[in-house]
C-alpha cells in the first residue's frame, strides 16, 4: 500500500503522523511510505532519517494526496487538504467532527473513507486518544498554572503556595486520562486539588491512585458551582466519545468567579466545556470574558512535539500496519474497535453523535463496510 504523511498545517501544529522507526515497520512490509518534505521538522526528525528507514520524501502535499492510497496525519484536514481527498484516500487522523459542521459534510461530500483515532476502541478504552490525553492533561495543569501569572493576565497566585502562604485551589473536571494527567501535574505543583467525576467507581480509584492527596467530588452542577467561587484554576478534563462536549460552566456562573481565575478547556477540540470557550493557539492562547481568563488551544499536545509524535506512532502504528497490510475495509470487518473508528465513509456520515451534534443523517458502519469494496494490497 501507499502511505502518504504531508506536513502538518493548522496553525502552531508541529507533529507529525510518523516516525522514522514506523517508516521502518511499514517499509520492511513492502509498503512505500511517502513523507512530504520537511514534515517531521517541528518534531526534530530530518528527511534523512526517514530515507534511512526506506520512506520516499515529496515536495509537496499534493504529490502525497495523489500518490497515496492512504493518508496519515494528526489533525484533521484543512480545507485545503480536504479538496483534494477523494473516493480512492483512506484517512486516518483525529477527526473531532461533532465540532465542525463544514468539515463534515466536506468530508462526506469527497467520498472518502476516514477513520478518527478518537472514536477507535479497545473494550472501554480509546487506545489512539489516551496518549494524547495524558500530554494535554499534563500541559493543562502546566500551562494554567503559568498564565496563572500576573504579567500574563492571571491572578498573581503560585499554585503551590511557600511558607506561610496557603497554596492554591485546582479544580479539575472529569476524571478520565485527561483529568488523572492534570490531577498528577496539579499536585507536584503543590496546590489543592478537587477532582470531579460522575462515576463513583473512578473517584475511588483516584483516592487509590493519589493517596489520599487529592478532594473527590461527585460532578452534579451543584457541586460544581458551588466550588467555583474557591478556585483558581478550573481545568475541564470531560469527554463523550465522539460527541459534542457537555456544558459545565455557563457565562452566568463565571460570575461567581475570582477575578482573573482561569479556566483551560481541553475539551475543546469536541466543541469546549464552558459556555464561554472557543478556541485559541498556542500564538495567542488565552482571552478574557467577564474577567476570567480562558486558556482553550485547540492542539495542546502540538506544543511538545517531540514527545507527543513519538507517543502518538506508538499508538497508531499497530492499526496503521492492519490497514497498509489487510486493506481499510477488510482491517475493519475483523477488529470491531477499528470499525468504530469509523466516520465517513463512500459518501455517508457513520456516527450518531456527529449526526445529533449538525441535524445530519447517519448509517450504520455495518451497513456501510457491506457496501465499501475490500480494497487489493
Amino acid at each position: 500500500m501507499r502511505i502518504g504523511v504531508p506536513t502538518e498545517i493548522k496553525k502552531d501544529e508541529y507533529r507529525v503522523a510518523l516516525t522514522p522507526a514506523g517508516a521502518r515497520e511499514l517499509t520492511a512490509r513492502g509498503h512505500d511510505v511517502l513523507i512530504q518534505a520537511g514534515a517531521g521538522e517541528g518534531s526534530g526528525i530530518a528527511d534523512d532519517e526517514y530515507v534511512a528507514q526506506g520512506a520516499e520524501i515529496v515536495p509537496d502535499a499534493v504529490t502525497a494526496f495523489e500518490r497515496a492510497e492512504l493518508i496519515v496525519k494528526v489533525k484533521e484536514p484543512q480545507p485545503g487538504e480536504v479538496a483534494m481527498l477523494g473516493p480512492e484516500h483512506v484517512l486516518f487522523t483525529y477527526l473531532h467532527l461533532a465540532a465542525d459542521r463544514d468539515l463534515t459534510t466536506g468530508l462526506v461530500a469527497s467520498g472518502a473513507t476516514c477513520i478518527a483515532y478518537e472514536t477507535v476502541t479497545d473494550g472501554p478504552r480509546l487506545p489512539l486518544l489516551a496518549p494524547m490525553s495524558e500530554v494535554a492533561g499534563k500541559i493543562a495543569a502546566q500551562a494554567g498554572a503559568f498564565m496563572l501569572g500576573r504579567p500574563l493576565g492571571g491572578r498573581g497566585v503560585l499554585p503551590g503556595g511557600v511558607a506561610g502562604v496557603v497554596p492554591g485551589t485546582v479544580m479539575v473536571i472529569g476524571g478520565g486520562v485527561v483529568g488523572q494527567n492534570a490531577v498528577q501535574v496539579a499536585l507536584g505543583l503543590g496546590a489543592e486539588v478537587i477532582v470531579f467525576d460522575r462515576s463513583i467507581a473512578r473517584l475511588r480509584e483516584l483516592e487509590v491512585i493519589f493517596a489520599g492527596r487529592v478532594t473527590t467530588c461527585f460532578a452534579s452542577s451543584l457541586e460544581i458551582e458551588e466550588r467555583l467561587p474557591a478556585a483558581d484554576l478550573v481545568i475541564g478534563a470531560v469527554l463523550v466519545a465522539g460527541a459534542r462536549a457537555p456544558r459545565l460552566v455557563s457565562r452566568e456562573q463565571l460570575g461567581l468567579m475570582k477575578r482573573r481565575a482561569l479556566l483551560v478547556d481541553v475539551s475543546i477540540d469536541q466543541g469546549g466545556c464552558f459556555e464561554t470557550s472557543r478556541p485559541t493557539t498556542h500564538s495567542e492562547p488565552t482571552y478574557e470574558v467577564d474577567g476570567v481568563g480562558h486558556y482553550c488551544v485547540a492542539n495542546m499536545p502540538g506544543a511538545v512535539p517531540v514527545t507527543s509524535t513519538r507517543a502518538l506512532t506508538n499508538a497508531t502504528l499497530p492499526y496503521l500496519l492492519r490497514i497498509a497490510e489487510l486493506g481499510a475495509t477488510a482491517a475493519m470487518r475483523e477488529d470491531p474497535g477499528l470499525e468504530q473508528g469509523l466516520n465517513v465513509a463512500g459518501g455517508l456520515l457513520t456516527q450518531a453523535s456527529v449526526a445529533a451534534a449538525h441535524g445530519l443523517e447517519a448509517t450504520s458502519t455495518s451497513k456501510v463496510l457491506e457496501e465499501l469494496p475490500v480494497s487489493p494490497v
